[in-house]
């Protein structure tokens, strides 16, 4: 009974493995909103764990994924080696053996009770979360139609300009600067870097810092990332505090719980706004080429592996449903659609 009910766990693992993640947008979208230390990142062991999650949330709910221990291979590793260096022990060194190893993990968990309480380093995730946490706040107050409309003006701005500086340090922590200041080099700084969504949000942001025209629904794609990475880290850094538990743990752990829906309502907001501003050409605050720019932005959305899955899906039922009426009602517009269609799926 034992092996039948093992069968279909190792067909799973077996499906899981040779599962194409790469070609997956939402597998890129899952392993770039997970904060590790560098060198965890890179353990094959860690990556093989987080795809076998990843394709139990989105693939096979009902492949079974164990938890992983990450300190079992370095306790053995050290065991193997004391004991190969050590020589036999006497009975009387084996019955003190307790009083040593109790005395041992009274040190280890003063250390790590000294660890818990220490002060955070400011590393890259920190300055982040901080940049993120305070994106949030401001965002909200940008939100909120009972805030006065000087205050909110303000908080408008600060929200994107708080996200283009935050966009700017992950692209310059994660991919550097270019090797050199010549054509060549600069273009493949640029192609490595053009479909992160770090480099997303920055030209996201340029495009509305500017302008005059202020819409509240654009800040909808801004606040759910920075929510998003803020949860994330105090999730990892603040569980045992009493504040956290009290007031934003169920906040914290919806939010990393539910992923693609904050990815599908990014998405059409990200959408929607490019409608809203074709709207607003016909007002008397149209500017012309802040809609061009936003509409070659959502072209590089649909295209980038980061976003393109839930864009694609977006708009492939936008054409499903616009396009019988087109033929019904409008045939003259065939030819001007096909015309922006061939312009949109040029890479």
């Amino acid at each position: 009974m034992g092996e039948e009910e093992e069968d279909p766990q190792k067909m799973k693992n077996i499906s899981a493995a040779a599962y194409d993640y790469d070609n997956d947008p939402r597998w890129s979208d899952y392993w770039s909103n997970i904060l590790m230390p560098p060198h965890m990142s890179s353990r094959s062991d860690v990556i093989t764990h987080y795809k076998r999650k990843f394709y139990h949330r989105y693939i096979d709910p009902d492949l079974v994924v164990e938890p992983m221990n990450t300190t079992a291979t370095t306790q053995t590793a050290s065991q193997s080696a004391s004991s190969a260096t050590i020589p036999p022990l006497s009975s009387s060194a084996s019955e003190r053996r307790p009083s040593q190893n109790s005395g041992s993990t009274a040190r280890v968990s003063r250390a790590s009770s000294t660890a818990n309480s220490a002060p955070l380093s400011w590393d890259r995730h920190t300055i982040q979360f901080s940049v993120n946490a305070c994106v949030s706040v401001v965002t909200v107050l940008a939100i909120l139609p009972l805030v006065p409309k000087s205050l909110s003006s303000r908080a408008y701005r600060l929200s994107f300009m708080g996200t283009l500086c935050s966009s700017i340090y992950s692209i310059y922590s994660l991919h550097g600067k270019p090797r050199a200041w010549n054509l060549q080099a600069l273009q493949v700084w640029f192609q490595s870097v053009i479909v992160t969504k770090d480099f997303i949000h920055f030209i996201y942001c340029l495009t509305f810092i500017s302008s005059n025209l202020q819409l509240k629904f654009a800040l909808l794609p801004i606040l759910l990332p920075a929510l998003e990475h803020s949860s994330k880290f105090l999730r990892r850094n603040f569980s045992q505090s009493s504040l956290y538990r009290k007031y934003l743990e169920e906040l914290c752990v919806w939010v990393e719980s539910n992923p693609t829906t904050l990815g599908i309502l990014s998405s059409q907001a990200e959408i929607g706004i490019g409608f809203l501003l074709i709207i607003s050409l016909l007002s008397s605050q149209r500017n012309i080429v802040q809609t061009f720019m936003y509409w070659q932005l959502l072209k590089l959305m649909y295209h980038a592996p980061v976003t393109a899955g839930y864009h694609q899906i977006f708009w492939r039922k936008v054409g499903t449903t616009v396009r019988p009426l087109i033929h019904k009602h409008a045939p003259f517009l065939n030819s001007p659609v096909s015309a922006i269609q061939k312009w949109w799926f040029r890479q």
